[in-house]
Order: structure tokens, then sequence, then C-alpha cells
């Protein structure tokens, strides 16, 4: 929350990560990790002093529509995003999870040959996240 505004886990920075742990570890002893949230800056980030506010993927949706924001999606990074202003005139920009940056992740796990993914935040409610997963691959619970 107190980092710079940019896709909660871009994913060339995540490929970076599971390509190092790769080399350290063998893949059937990886998780990886894969957020269920999104942040809302407030600009201009100044660091050190400016804090993003954590949402759900839904509600970003949600305060997108809400706000008449054009949801964007950055194809380096793997992430949708909006901007929009509030009614103080504040600029806010916004990154969160899609069905296609989960698929991106998915995707990276699986090609890689990881053990599974595990979510963070699973209780904020993400339709989308459990469909495309269904879509992809056979469920297990682990325990």
């Amino acid at each position: 929350t107190y980092g710079p505004p940019m896709a909660v886990a871009p994913l060339p920075n995540v490929r970076q990560v599971v390509e190092y742990a790769l080399t350290e570890i063998p893949a059937e002893k990886l998780w990886l990790g894969i957020p269920n949230y999104g942040y809302d800056w407030t600009l201009p980030f100044v660091r050190g002093e400016s804090q993003a506010r954590s949402l759900s993927n839904v509600a970003a949706v949600e305060q997108a529509a809400q706000v008449g924001a054009a949801i964007q999606f950055d194809p380096v990074a793997q992430a949708p995003f909006y901007t929009y202003t509030d009614p103080q005139g504040r600029e806010h920009i916004v990154w969160f999870e899609d069905a296609r940056s989960i698929r991106a992740k998915l995707e990276l796990a699986g090609g890689n040959g990881l053990n599974g993914v595990g979510y963070w935040n699973v209780m904020r409610y993400f339709p989308q996240n459990w469909l495309v997963l269904n879509a992809l691959f056979t469920l297990r619970q682990v325990l």
C-alpha cells in the first residue's frame, strides 16, 4: 500500500521471481501466490507519505462504472487499470486483477510446472477468477 502506483503483480516481475526460484527450488515444491485485490492511489504519489487504498477486484470494476472511467489493459504488466478524478478534484489511478491478468499468472505457473497456486486474500468475492481457474486446471483441495 505504500509503494508507487503500478500493477499489483506485473507479469514480467512475477516471471523473473519464478525463473529465479526455479534455479534454487524444484518446480514441484513451488506454489505461485496470486493477488486477489487491487489498489487505488491518489496522485501525485509521494514516497513515504502516500498510501493506496486496497479494494477488491469486483469493487474496482464497480467503482470504474460509478466514476465513468474506461478500464484499460497494460499488455506488458498484463494488468487492468483506470484513472479518475474524485469529487475533491484529486486524480487517482487504480490497478487490479481481472480474468486476463489472472489467466496470465495461471499460465505462467502451469507452463513452468509449478505445484500449484495460492491466493492472497481468497475471501474477497471474485467470480472471474474461479471461472478461469476451472477452465485451465483440475482443482484439488490441499489441507
